[in-house]
């Protein structure tokens, strides 16, 4: 049975898996000059305020005080939160894997979520027997840590045990996937401000044309291979969609109708292609060759990248 990632000093290699425990407004007015028919103006109510610098001391004092409260409210979270996690933690150690799996989960809806997080929820999701729950938490995992072998090692192993159809991905999608969507985008911005830099340089500097002909032209391929990158990963991310099936047993029909005859089955951890939305049915693809629609309740939805 594989190893998998362990607590600091520990493994367990019972299921092959492990966990990470982790008055002041005076305007001014101005007198116009007497004359046959004029008077005193009034101020203007259009002339700004100023406030007078003894009240400066009481604004800076407020201001500071409003980020205290914030940077309190932040840190009474992040204890809340850590707190919750431990218990998480301490529930996983006594083998209460779907106590465990609904405080990992609660953590994530009130205080967003980190690879430990969703790893540790994939693990809880897996010794609970639900195949399904633990593929969708170990692909928004790997999502935000592509290069962890460990979060990769559990998704493979989870798939080994599920029936039914897996999604192998390309070559190119393994290789865009190496990188976090964040990560892509810091590379092209970074190529594409360098190569404008250059560009601006050469038109400072006339005389450097002839040396420095050929960074500008590599800097412009590489810039405009990182963007297609970006772009393949954006779409990826954002308009592929992935199906986990969470269900024991669920029925593709040919139809998004209950009364729609059956097309095929599939089981707990399948992994499937979504093509379209009609109500609440998906129509989904498996393997690339069967088609079918199946009720939205019945599996997770999770991007590609």
């Amino acid at each position: 049975m594989r190893i998998l990632k362990c607590d600091p000093g520990e493994q367990r290699a019972e299921t092959g898996l492990a966990y990470w425990g982790g008055d002041g407004l005076s305007p001014q007015a101005s007198e116009d000059s007497k004359g046959p028919g004029t008077s005193r103006s009034r101020p203007d109510a259009t002339i700004s305020a100023r406030v007078p610098k003894a009240q400066w001391p009481c604004i800076a004092a407020g201001w500071l005080a409003l980020a205290l409260c914030f940077l309190c409210a932040l840190s009474s979270r992040a204890t809340e939160s850590a707190t919750a996690f431990d218990a998480a933690n301490k529930l996983y150690e006594q083998g209460k894997f779907t106590d465990a799996a609904s405080v990992y989960e609660s953590v994530a809806r009130s205080n967003g979520a980190s690879p430990a997080l969703y790893f540790n929820l994939g693990n809880a999701f897996f010794k609970s027997g639900q195949i399904g729950r633990a593929l969708s938490a170990y692909r928004q995992a790997e999502q935000m840590a592509p290069r962890d072998p460990d979060v990769r090692a559990n998704l493979q192993f989870s798939r080994k045990q599920a029936q039914g159809p897996t999604l192998a991905r390309s070559l190119a999608q393994r290789w865009l996937g190496k990188l976090t969507l964040n990560e892509w985008t810091l590379l092209a911005a970074a190529a594409i401000w360098l190569w404008l830099l250059l560009l601006a340089l050469l038109q400072w500097r006339p005389e450097l044309r002839r040396t420095l002909r050929g960074w500008v032209f590599a800097l412009g391929i590489g810039a405009a291979f990182l963007s297609g990158c970006l772009a393949n990963a954006f779409y990826e991310n954002r308009f592929t969609r992935i199906a986990i099936v969470v269900a024991r047993d669920a029925t593709v029909r040919n139809g998004p109708l209950e009364e729609s005859s059956s097309a095929f089955t599939v089981h707990d951890g399948a992994e499937l292609v979504v093509l379209d939305q009609k109500d609440d049915w998906l129509q989904v693809s498996a393997d690339g060759r069967r088609v079918g629609w199946m009720r939205r309740d019945q599996v997770l939805i999770v991007p590609c990248g």
